[in-house]
């Protein structure tokens, strides 16, 4: 069993603590993502459970050792870099066996060994180049190869594909995923995309400043966050955020001239009580010639577009839209939506109204 558990997992640097207090559980075969910002602590606690990163409190757990004060090369992990960090005088081949000949293992199962991770890879045309030959994409195959001849019981990425080009980082991405579904073990990846989160992930793990926000499969986080970050982290464009007012039992969003919103929350704040209205661009459609919102720009991508839109006091909101006609520059619209999409957010705390 390869599952990983943290317990109350502290990480500090002198006076100063990063990581505070984390509680998870991985099971074995999923596939987790970190996922948040700059400087939230992701790479930090992937480096914890790698055993790069001494540990200040509390306890790591892998399959059924505690491992929290275990030397990193018996911790059966096996970790893959944001640099491909491969030896340019080494071919392929010998790059992706050469931990195992430094642990003195047989050479007929170095090669065999290797040989299967390069099948998986579709790296045996190369075996023969060495990295300067090699695209990115086939350096950082490469590099998951080296980990997999290792045959560890957890796969740690942190950020492999940010320095590949828009194209290959969405081919890695299909290529990562297959990886998964072919062997089957634990993984646990790091990123600040959250479209890499969305895609990969049987699991992802909202960090912010050291905390986890939230946790769960990646279209619950998107149709149900429990507070704002995780609501506007989560999906591509952010989700939009307007100032409203409870009055007679609904909200009224004077920026988007709606009134006597009805979003059927069971915990519905007193009257006059302010709160923030979240809404995913997908869920609202324009309405023209209504004049409430001007469009400031609009981006066409093919079979989709998205409308900015600038309300009478200042707010920014963008609406996606789809079909043959779209909506210009400078045009006045006002916007719709169904109720039960908006999700309303208390303005102090950020935690969701239900």
């Amino acid at each position: 069993m390869s599952q990983v558990k943290l317990s109350n997992v502290v990480k500090s640097y002198g006076d100063v603590q990063v990581i505070h207090g984390v509680d998870l559980d991985i099971r074995d075969g999923e596939f987790c993502v970190f996922v948040g910002p700059s400087g939230c602590g992701k790479s930090t606690l992937l480096r914890m459970v790698a055993g790069l990163e001494e540990t200040t409190g509390g306890r790591i757990e892998i399959g059924t050792r505690d491992v929290t004060d275990v030397d990193p090369a018996q911790r059966g992990v096996a970790m893959v870099f944001q640099t491909y960090a491969l030896y340019p005088h080494m071919t392929v081949e010998e790059n992706m066996g050469f931990g195992l000949r430094m642990n003195g293992v047989d050479k007929a199962e170095i090669t065999r060994k290797v040989s299967e991770a390069s099948d998986i890879l579709k790296l045996g045309d190369y075996l023969k180049r060495k990295p300067k030959a090699l695209s990115g994409g086939q350096r950082q195959r490469v590099a998951i190869g080296r980990a997999i001849v290792r045959g560890p019981e957890v796969f740690l990425f942190d950020e492999p594909l940010s320095n590949l080009d828009a194209e290959l980082r969405v081919e890695m991405r299909v290529e990562i995923a297959r990886l998964h579904q072919e062997i089957g073990a634990t993984m646990i990846y790091v990123t600040h995309d959250q479209v890499e989160a969305m895609t990969l992930a049987d699991k992802i793990v909202v960090l912010r400043a050291g905390v986890i926000e939230q946790v769960g499969a990646p279209m619950d986080l998107y149709r149900n966050p429990d507070n704002k970050f995780v609501a506007g982290f989560i999906g591509s464009p952010a989700m939009n955020f307007v100032a409203g007012r409870v009055r007679d039992g609904g909200v009224d969003i004077p920026g988007l001239g709606v009134t006597g919103l009805a979003p059927g929350v069971a915990n519905m704040p007193a009257e006059g009580a302010e709160v923030i209205v979240g809404l995913r661009p997908e869920h609202v459609a324009l309405v023209p010639g209504q004049e409430v919102l001007d469009v400031t720009l609009t981006e066409a991508l093919g079979g989709v577009s998205y409308a900015y839109l600038q309300g009478p006091t200042g707010e920014r909101f963008i609406v996606e839209e789809r079909g043959e006609e779209r909506i210009g520059i400078g045009a006045k619209v006002g916007v719709s939506f169904p109720p039960d999409k908006a999700l309303l957010f208390d303005p102090a705390s950020e935690m969701r109204i239900r």
